[in-house]
């Protein structure tokens, strides 16, 4: 590559590869710039040169005489060349030696020449010190050998050339001495003179003299030799010359008015070359408007960059010329600059208004479509670029600042209007059926596999719920509004610390470097906007949590409800896709909320009619947006850092929307476990078939709601940013007693909806059963026509209601009950030890109270049939006479006790043994009543009442308790203090006897009482019912019926 460099500057005699400036000496006049100059004078026509010709005739001059040659000081070429081989044969460029070594022979020639052999200066110590330096001796004899044979060789090649031109230079002195003999004689031959011996000395000097010798020799001029090439003949061309300047005159009198004006030509020359030497300049706002159409941002900044420095050098020429006169050049380069200035300055003045406009325009959603999302950074540097007075950094970040207040403003005014106008037509509409609050209530088993609420409440009121959520979300979400609040933040931190604009550019001659800096109070007024923006959002939220419905939906519309033109618009749903409803027309609002004195009519957040199902599930979703987005308003550093008091107000906010979502919850839920009653189908569970389906329903709804309680109490799922305050903090222990007191309430009044199902009276219609007007479910035609099956029962009979209900309270009270308590104290980390206590006494206390409410009939049939056959006249036996059968009460006791059985087994088979147990006690209780009521007994007396009391004892001893024993053995007291010891002692004889009659009696009685029988699996506790009967003390170990 260094070699080509060098052919290349010695082909164009440059000094270096990369001139800054035009050679000078390329201006140097040589003989065809004279010859050029002569053409001119003489009126002929120059033809156009190329820019370069000056390098191509050096390139192509035909006297140089050898090429690579260069020229001296004065521009006169020589013999030396620009580099050359070593002579001593070790290198091809001495040159490149020398550059090798360090020394400046590109740039210094007399330094450079004293290394050539070719030039006058050589110095042969020097070139041996620096080219061959290191050489050793051999080396140097090599090199000698190599110079000797070198200069045989230029001597034999020198003597060829004379020998072989010899001929040459003799016909050509020859023909110089003719045209010398011409121009001196005349033409006519010499005077005879003396020869002398051949000189060429006195040739040259003769020659040089010749021109002063002619004077003396001049002799007056001869026609005939007019054309001799003498000075008087003007060498030839004195027989022309008269016609020549005729034709010139001529030629003047005819075009001398078309192509006079010396100073016009020189006018109209000078501004040829202005327009071709600022050609470019001339073709700036045409390239300028091209690169404004093209959106050629980097042209545009270019051709003003190129306008701009050729204007400050007209500007910097006016101001040093001074008093000076300027040039025609000079002045045509200030008029031409004065011109392109003021046609570049009216264009770009025109664009930055653009630009300006674009940016301030370019907040909404709109400018992430048309371009990418930093399109407001190319924007500002291309202002910057152009220079501007205003700071665009500044401006950008205010307008980014004004579009955010107002789109909070807007968006939060709209939605809630939308909320208000859906929720007020929800609360003018009729109250919900209990069919359609059991079927909403019961949609837990219908989940899909996505868990999303596909029926938990009616479509009307999910949509109210989504248009909360999406309220929010657009509010809260990284996505939403608080996403463009924390990415400005992002935005002004950057700019703050410099890192945005460090690839910005500073401006012409840096004229916009102050613009890269924001004020201290710039900066300090960033900081409490971002902070403002923050409160804006959260005091909005606030709003829609904590204050009561909208009284005045029109006072959010100042002056005009949004159109598609004001700021922020865009983010709303177009009035041509939006929900007609919420539309706002201030000639038909719909009116406010009715006063009913419902819970739900003093929360704004709470759709009417809602359920506590929909409502923890989608509150919880409100609050993981309201924790979620405190948490993220909360590390923004202008918060955290800034202001204190912003904290505090981030966790008023969490924890009052928090306060205010348990309140609604809670009356809702509350609401909810009256309506519990209503899910009561009464067809058989599937899993279990002494059950009905409804504990399966009301373990499903309570799980629900203590899940999404939780979900709202502790906002788990809500995402918090670790290093930055905690704005979520835990429930208060007042919620948290609420929420431990509502479980225990909607538990009792849960359960006393389903006794409540299982007493009411219902009234039949033409074969069917219909509801009462208070809304209790009991049996309708739909559910008697479709229930044909296993899964049927008689609701229509109180019995079969109360009997179901009684099994569903056991699985309530051994299962469901225990789950949910655990499941409260495993959700919210207490202990429901006290809560536990009040919960199994609300169920012992019901399920008493329904299980008296079934046995009372069954017990007043047992008293009455039992006082009736004690107290009949023809109860005592025949004087002296034995009995031989038990009284007939004790058959007819005993077959209301069959129907009581068949009437459990087949209805609630679980609950037999705690019934017939139960009624085994008080059939002896009154046994025991009736007995009292007699004051003395017979041997036969004794006998019978004996009989009477085993008889039942013995058929019924499957269902024998510890109290059903005491009480036979306090009858067998009772009949004791009634007879005498002679009736005692012949009693003990009659034992056998009776033993016998006894045995043959429950024989005969065997089917009729087959289903009291023992059954060989193992039989369930007795124990069960402890709770609503008192123990017994032990089974009788004395008496007559022990005996037996």
């Amino acid at each position: 590559m260094a070699d080509y460099e060098r052919m290349v500057l010695d082909h164009y005699q440059l000094s270096t590869a990369y001139p800054v400036e035009w050679p000078a000496e390329k201006d140097m006049s040589d003989a065809s710039d004279e010859d050029d100059k002569k053409s001119n004078r003489n009126g002929v026509v120059r033809r156009s040169k190329s820019r370069y010709s000056a390098l191509e005739r050096a390139a192509s001059d035909r006297r140089s005489i050898l090429p690579g040659t260069q020229r001296s000081g004065d521009g006169v070429e020589t013999l030396v060349q620009r580099d050359e081989p070593d002579p001593l044969g070790s290198t091809d460029s001495v040159v490149r030696i020398l550059r090798q070594l360090g020394l400046p022979v590109q740039e210094d020639t007399r330094l450079r020449n004293r290394f050539l052999l070719s030039s006058t200066t050589f110095s042969p110590a020097l070139f041996l010190s620096q080219v061959h330096s290191t050489a050793s001796t051999q080396s140097l004899l090599d090199g000698l050998d190599t110079l000797s044979r070198s200069i045989d060789q230029k001597s034999a090649s020198l003597k060829v050339l004379v020998e072989s031109n010899f001929e040459r230079f003799v016909r050509a002195k020859a023909t110089i001495d003719n045209v010398y003999t011409e121009m001196k004689y005349r033409g006519e031959p010499p005077p005879t003179t003396p020869r002398r011996p051949h000189s060429r000395h006195a040739s040259r000097n003769s020659f040089r003299t010749s021109s002063g010798n002619q004077a003396s020799m001049a002799v007056p001029p001869d026609s005939k030799k007019k054309n001799a090439l003498t000075k008087e003949s003007e060498y030839g061309v004195m027989g022309i010359k008269k016609p020549l300047l005729d034709v010139s005159a001529k030629a003047e009198e005819v075009w001398g008015p078309a192509l006079g004006g010396r100073e016009k030509e020189d006018s109209l020359k000078v501004m040829t070359g202005t327009v071709q030497k600022y050609k470019e300049l001339y073709e700036v706002n045409a390239a300028i408007t091209d690169s404004i159409k093209r959106k050629d941002y980097e042209s545009i900044v270019e051709e003003y960059t190129k306008a701009k420095q050729f204007a400050d050098e007209a500007r910097r020429l006016t101001e040093s010329l001074r008093s000076t006169p300027p040039t025609d050049a000079q002045i045509s380069q200030m008029l031409l600059a004065a011109r392109v200035w003021a046609d570049v300055d009216i264009q770009i003045e025109d664009f930055k208004r653009d630009v300006w406009r674009r940016l301030v325009g370019m907040q909404g959603g709109s400018s992430k479509i048309d371009g990418p999302q930093d399109q407001h950074m190319e924007l500002i540097g291309v202002l910057l670029e152009l220079g501007v007075t205003d700071n665009p950094i500044w401006v950008w970040l205010l307008s980014r600042f004004d579009h955010l207040k107002s789109k909070i403003q807007t968006t939060s005014d709209r939605s809630k209007i939308e909320i208000e106008i859906l929720r007020r037509r929800l609360a003018n509409g009729e109250r919900p059926t209990t069919q359609i609050i059991a079927s909403h209530l019961r949609s837990l088993g219908r989940q899909t596999a996505e868990d999303k609420p596909t029926s938990v409440d009616s479509s009307e009121i999910v949509e109210l719920w989504e248009k909360m959520h999406t309220y929010l979300s657009n509010m809260l979400s990284s996505q939403g509004i608080l996403g463009e609040v924390v990415e400005f933040w992002q935005t002004v931190r950057s700019f703050i610390e410099g890192k945005a604009q460090k690839n910005l550019p500073l401006g012409i001659n840096g004229s916009s470097r102050e613009h890269h800096r924001l004020s201290d109070q710039g900066t300090l007024d960033l900081q409490k906007g971002t902070v403002e923006l923050i409160d804006m959002i959260r005091e909005s939220v606030l709003e829609f949590f904590a204050d009561p419905p909208i009284e005045d939906i029109s006072s959010l519309f100042s002056p005009l409800p949004p159109t598609p033109r004001t700021p922020g618009a865009s983010q709303l749903t177009p009035s041509s896709l939006r929900d007609p409803r919420f539309n706002y027309d201030p000639n038909n609002l719909p009116p406010p909320s009715p006063k009913r004195g419902e819970s739900w009519e003093k929360f704004a957040f709470w759709p009417p009619w809602s359920n506590s199902l929909s409502g923890v599930h989608y509150l919880a979703k409100l609050l993981v947006l309201v924790g979620t987005g405190a948490s993220e308003m909360a590390a923004v550093s202008a918060v955290n850092k800034g202001d204190a008091d912003a904290l505090e107000r981030l966790k008023t906010l969490v924890g009052g929307a928090r306060e205010r979502c348990v309140s609604a919850i809670c009356a809702a839920w509350n609401r909810d476990a009256e309506n519990i009653k209503v899910l009561e189908d009464w067809r058989r569970s599937p899993e279990k078939r002494d059950l009905t389906r409804i504990p399966a329903y009301f373990g499903s709804f309570e799980s629900a709601v203590l899940t999404g309680m939780q979900k709202i109490l502790y906002i788990s799922e809500a995402v918090v940013k670790p290093g930055f305050a905690d704005v979520v903090s835990p429930p208060p222990a007042k919620l948290l007693q609420m929420v431990r007191s509502q479980f225990v309430t909607t538990i009792y009044k849960s359960l006393s909806g389903m006794v409540e199902n299982a007493e009411k009276t219902v009234k039949k219609a033409e074969d069917d059963w219909a509801t009462d007007n208070d809304g209790l479910a009991s049996p309708v035609a739909m559910v008697i026509a479709t229930s044909i099956g296993a899964g049927t029962v008689n609701a229509s009979d109180r019995n079969v209601r109360m009997l179901l209900t009684l099994s569903n309270l056991q699985v309530l009270r051994i299962e469901t009950v225990p789950k949910l308590t655990t499941q409260f104290e495993n959700a919210f980390s207490v202990k429901l030890t006290d809560e536990s206590k009040t919960i199994r006494d609300v169920l012992g206390q019901i399920d008493a109270r329904l299980f008296q409410s079934y046995t009372r009939p069954a017990v007043e049939t047992i008293r009455n049939i039992i006082r009736a056959g004690i107290t009949s006249p023809s109860w005592s036996p025949q004087p002296n006479s034995k009995p031989r059968e038990v009284q007939p009460y004790v058959y007819e006791a005993l077959l209301s006790l069959v129907l009581v059985h068949t009437q459990v087994s087949t209805t609630a088979s679980s609950l037999t043994t705690q019934v017939l147990s139960y009624l085994l006690e008080q059939t002896s209780r009154e046994l025991l009543e009736a007995f009292k009521l007699r004051q003395r007994y017979s041997l036969a007396e004794l006998m019978q009442a004996t009989l009477d009391v085993e008889f039942v004892a013995q058929t019924l001893s499957q269902y024998t308790t510890d109290r059903a024993s005491e009480m036979q053995s306090q009858i067998y007291q009772e009949l004791d203090k009634g007879t005498d010891n002679d009736a005692r002692t012949k009693l003990q004889t009659e034992l056998p006897e009776m033993r016998a009659v006894l045995k043959r009696l429950r024989e005969g009685s065997r089917s009729e009482f087959a289903c009291f029988k023992k059954m060989r699996s193992s039989r369930p506790d007795r124990g069960e019912r402890a709770d609503r009967q008192p123990s017994g003390a032990s089974s009788v170990t004395s008496g007559a019926g022990n005996q037996i």
